[in-house]
């Protein structure tokens, strides 16, 4: 089981915006930015930051996905 951030990814497709965007409107360093892009753990003050900016709910950022599918590698966990 992982989380998964592509429904954030989705969300700045169709707010016509890119990475360095979410980064200015939510001020969220850009090691964050890769932490996401890494599916990475995130704490929940950037995912705020990010849902505020967006002006949406953490659902509709991010989700828990129960495997990986078939032939696609799940983040890594912890180290």
């Amino acid at each position: 089981m992982y989380i998964s951030y592509n429904k954030l990814w989705k969300l700045l497709i169709d707010k016509n915006m890119n990475k360095q965007d979410l980064r200015e409107a939510s001020g969220i360093s850009s090691a964050s930015v890769a932490k996401l892009g890494k599916g990475d753990n995130i704490t929940t003050e950037v995912l705020l930051r990010i849902c505020t900016a967006l002006k949406c709910d953490i659902s509709d950022i991010m989700e828990v996905v129960e495997d990986a599918p078939q032939g696609e590698k799940a983040p890594q966990e912890d180290k």
